[in-house]
């Protein structure tokens, strides 16, 4: 009898790094539940992709994380798509730099909303199919959750508060699911390009002096899923050194 293949749901999957995770993860075995919030087509178009690739092996559910509710019901599509769930990766994020004296409550709220809160009701939804699994979650976190920015101490506190959480849940979902995240450097610019200026002291405070790709977190998540089995609640910085 053939083996289930195992299952990963990814938030944020359809494009920039969390298409990477989800394709890497289709191409060394993983049936995706692939996660998007306004980018349905773009969703749409990796999902085929995929299907092409193996047939039966990708659906998209689209859903608002700042929604409470939503995130019991994206696990519970998972499962009932494909009969089981073997690994969360938290990687939908909401990002909103802005100088401390035009951060409110409402902007707090809403990056702790989508960065924390989110991960926190998927990783409880999903636990007791983790467990049935042995699963493991990665949660994508952000090289300014530990060294924040002035422009970004919203956005960095949210990515703390998920830091925080990948260790409370490691030691409550422990021995049967492990939890560990990833903290990216410079991987993707803005959309927008963002500062020419701000880019290029990045670089120079990377002591590899380049800027990564979305390959390398994808290759991350992959073995802090697969390969890392006697690590928990482990950062694990991919960052060239940045944090140096």
């Amino acid at each position: 009898m053939d083996t289930p293949r195992p299952v990963a749901l990814i938030t944020g999957a359809a494009r920039r790094l969390g298409a990477a995770i989800a394709r890497h993860l289709h191409a060394h075995g993983h049936d995706v539940a692939l996660h998007c919030h306004a980018s349905r087509a773009e969703a749409d178009a990796l999902a085929a992709a995929l299907e092409a690739e193996r047939p039966g092996s990708a659906v998209v559910l689209q859903a608002d994380l700042a929604d409470a509710d939503a995130t019991a019901a994206l696990v519970d599509a998972t499962v009932a798509r494909f009969g089981r769930l073997d690994a969360l990766v938290n990687n939908a994020a909401a990002f909103a730099p802005a100088p401390l004296e035009a951060s409110d409550a409402a902007l707090f709220d809403a990056l702790m909303a989508v960065n924390a809160r989110a991960p926190f009701l998927l990783a409880r939804a999903a636990a007791p199919h983790l467990h049935r699994a042995g699963g493991a979650i990665v949660n994508v976190g952000d090289l300014y959750a530990e060294r924040p920015r002035a422009d970004l101490v919203a956005y960095a506190a949210s990515k703390a508060a998920l830091l925080g959480l990948t260790r409370g849940l490691a030691v409550a979902l422990a021995p049967q699911v492990r939890v560990n995240a990833v903290a990216p450097g410079a991987i993707l610019w803005p959309e927008d390009g963002g500062d020419p200026a701000l880019r290029a002291r990045i670089l120079d405070a990377t002591p590899l002096r380049r800027q990564g790709r979305v390959e390398d977190i994808a290759d991350a998540v992959g073995w802090l899923l697969r390969g890392a089995g006697f690590s928990t609640g482990e950062v694990l910085h991919v960052d060239g050194g940045r944090m140096l």
